[in-house]
């Protein structure tokens, strides 16, 4: 196999589908594979991308993972994978959490730098489905960062609707579907391309040097029955 020095693993084992991205030199390389078994498909589906690459395991230099929220298994075994790689190559890891990638997205898209003028003191929301009528939602502000929440669909509604501010809102509900129906037309929406985790977003980021604090430290949210934390 042809040695990669810098190569860079990425991956998103937080729910289905598991998405596997390679960058080898100037090429990218993506896997995405539908199912909640993340831990089945995890070392398969890592080994074909390589393959593919002309690389192996021992090529890896740069890890960057998804440290959650999501399914407790599939963030579990990207940490350990990160921290295996780690102890064995070297390799340095770099983490961020799904809030943060969509927020990326979104940042550096059309629609939401065009709204950010016209609104420059808006708020952005991250809304991802957690469990049958529950979501995980996030707020970002300019700098200020709002805790992570797990919350019921009316809580969720709720809290969107107590923003004083204007918002922009990515992230998708059940089975991926755009929030349109959950949240109408009061806010404005993402592009639907921007709702979902892309591989060249994972990639991007595992570019980002301060990404490398905390990578593996997973980010687990409490239900909704357990716990509501209200923006101010």
């Amino acid at each position: 196999m042809q040695s990669r020095k810098q190569l860079t693993l990425a991956l998103d084992t937080s729910a289905s589908p598991l998405l596997i991205a390679v960058q080898a030199g100037e090429k990218h390389y993506f896997r995405r594979r539908k199912g909640i078994k993340q831990e089945r498909l995890l070392f398969p589906t890592v080994h074909e991308v390589l393959k593919v690459a002309g690389a192996g395991l021992t090529d890896v230099k740069r890890v960057f993972i998804v440290r959650g929220p999501g399914r407790f298994t599939g963030i579990r075994i990207a940490l350990t994978f990160a921290s295996m790689l780690r102890y064995l190559n070297g390799a340095t890891v770099r983490g961020a959490t799904l809030f943060e990638l969509l927020r990326y997205q979104a940042e550096h898209s059309r629609r939401y730098q065009a709204w950010k003028k016209q609104y420059p003191q808006g708020r952005l929301a991250v809304v991802l489905h957690a469990f049958r009528e529950e979501y995980f939602l996030q707020f970002f502000e300019g700098e200020t960062v709002f805790p992570a929440q797990w919350l019921s669909r009316e809580e969720l509604i709720a809290q969107c609707a107590e923003v004083s501010t204007a918002l922009f809102v990515v992230g998708s509900g059940k089975e991926g579907e755009t929030l349109h129906d959950l949240l109408g037309e009061r806010y404005t929406l993402a592009d639907e391309r921007d709702n979902k985790v892309r591989p060249e977003t994972l990639l991007a980021l595992a570019d980002h040097d301060e990404l490398e604090k905390n990578a593996l430290e997973p980010l687990y949210l409490k239900p909704a029955r357990f716990e509501l934390v209200t923006p101010r």
